[in-house]
């Protein structure tokens, strides 16, 4: 039973309901969207929870409730006429890719928007809600369990605030936006995002996650190869990659090279007992199919791990400098470069990297290369770090 301050909150639990609720949505200029979900136990993450918000109307979707289709919120989804507003929406995109076969179009990501507006690196929904809102969120249901019904009545206050906050939160950001003159800038950033190809997994390509001190190339096609049987066994079995094999444990098997079950006793950071088992027998065939690997299609190490001290220097130049540009221009660094890209700039003039493209290039890329031929110095001005030219 509600208390009398807490107000009911819809929940949606048929496709008539939904259909009703989607067809209202879609007369709106824009929504609100955000999902729960659980992913601790399984590889593909269950969707536990959907919330929707329109400028008058906001409800819960239970996809788990008996015999509701989605398809009316999935064509709200594809509907170029809404724009759909997330916040880090990678996660939700990931889960409605897998379940619709598409992605949400036209989308605002306002974790991207406040990172272009100054918000810093991938600044929480909390902080973004306090500044712009002037409200606090209680995260003490975040990672409650969304799966469980009936959800309390906390849970759903929780998970609605998040869409009818996010309301404000994205008309503030547009009028920063517009003020600033850096919308294009965000959709340039909003371009990955919406790529279909960065949520499909391919399992050939999972070893580029897996750190490993790597020293040879037949090293190398081992990782490769046990890294992509880790994937496909974990996406077959629908559980976390790392109940299968934690990261650390293919680095020592790449490293290492078990080709006898006698060899899987020796590891170290393989359970015991895995030797004579049919993961064993797993981990042995993945190795020898690495080993049997066609040399000149195995990568050799990367080029930033062999940096010469000079390009180590003006590496550390180039991440001053970029402290410096973004705190000038008010952005987060992570929008112009990583560790890696400026690794990158540092040793290639003409590196495929952010920095060196579009708007980035203009605020970062080009005093970036000043500074490494001496065009320019980093230098104090009445007490301020400032970038001038030489």
């Amino acid at each position: 039973m509600l208390n009398k301050t807490e107000a009911p909150i819809h929940t949606i639990t048929t496709t008539e309901d939904l259909a009703a609720f989607c067809l209202r949505w879609a007369s709106e200029t824009y929504i609100t969207v955000d999902t729960e979900f659980l992913r601790e136990t399984t590889y593909y993450p269950k969707l536990c929870l959907i919330q929707v918000a329109g400028a008058k109307e906001a409800a819960l979707i239970d996809p788990l409730a008996e015999g509701l289709d989605l398809a009316p919120f999935f064509a709200l989804m594809a509907d170029e006429n809404v724009m759909k507003v997330f916040h880090a929406a990678k996660q939700d995109f990931e889960i409605l890719m897998m379940l619709s076969g598409s992605l949400p179009r036209p989308v605002v990501d306002t974790q991207i928007a406040a990172m272009v507006c100054g918000f810093g690196d991938q600044v929480g929904y909390e902080a973004v809600v306090r500044k712009l809102v002037g409200a606090g969120i209680d995260k003490s249901s975040q990672f409650t369990d969304w799966s469980r019904r009936p959800l309390t009545y906390k849970q759903q206050a929780y998970a609605i605030s998040d869409v009818t906050h996010l309301r404000t939160v994205y008309e503030k950001l547009q009028e920063l936006l517009a003020k600033s003159g850096r919308a294009d800038w965000m959709q340039n950033e909003l371009a990955s995002l919406c790529d279909p190809a960065t949520y499909k997994v391919d399992p050939e390509q999972t070893w580029k996650r897996v750190k490993a001190r790597i020293q040879n190339k037949k090293q190398q096609a081992v990782l490769m190869s046990v890294a992509a049987w880790r994937e496909r066994e974990a996406q077959t079995r629908n559980v976390p990659r790392g109940r299968i094999l934690k990261d650390e444990a293919i680095a020592e098997i790449a490293i290492q090279i078990p080709q006898t079950p006698a060899d899987i006793n020796e590891l170290r950071l393989v359970s015991k007992g895995t030797a004579n088992s049919a993961m064993g027998g797993a981990i042995i065939k993945a190795v020898q199919h690495g080993l049997a690997r066609d040399p000149n299609t195995v990568p050799g190490k990367a080029k930033f791990e062999e940096m010469s001290s000079s390009a180590q220097a003006a590496a550390d130049i180039l991440k001053l400098a970029l402290k410096i540009v973004c705190e000038n221009h008010g952005l987060a660094p992570k929008l112009i470069a990583s560790s890696s890209d400026i690794d990158a700039l540092a040793m290639d003039d003409n590196a495929d990297v952010p920095a060196l493209q579009g708007w980035q290039l203009e605020v970062f890329g080009k005093v970036a290369l000043d500074l490494k031929h001496g065009r320019a110095v980093i230098s104090m001005d009445k007490g301020k770090v400032v970038i001038l030219p030489r």
